[in-house]
């Protein structure tokens, strides 16, 4: 069982810290820090969602857009030649053409 939680599309970590009695969490997938803690699953999930509510609120502020996670899901828009070049490409190594794109794209982005 995963110890997660989500809230606006953010997925955040718990785990309990037995030194102090809490659940501590920390906002997933994303490159700014949010971390927060609660004495109960309810307040862990107020915390979360009150921290979630602060960094984009301070983003705002900021004028900068808050980071998302991503959903996995990209749409694109190619030249058909491209795309017909791609199906091709996908095809002679046996793949689908999402699974030739996601290799080709971790290569091209060293992920």
């Amino acid at each position: 069982m995963k110890n997660t939680m989500t809230y606006r599309g953010y997925m955040a970590s718990m785990e309990f810290d037995p030194d102090d009695n809490i659940l501590v969490g920390r906002v997933l997938d994303i490159d700014d820090i949010i971390s927060f803690h609660g004495e109960s699953v309810a307040g862990f999930a107020r915390a979360f969602h009150e921290a979630v509510d602060d960094y984009v609120a301070a983003c705002e502020k900021l004028g900068q857009t808050p980071e998302k996670p991503a959903s996995g899901r990209l749409m694109l828009r190619v030249d058909p030649v491209v795309h017909a070049a791609a199906i091709k490409a996908a095809s002679h190594t046996g793949q689908s053409l999402n699974r030739w794109a996601e290799q080709v794209l971790r290569q091209a982005a060293h992920a």
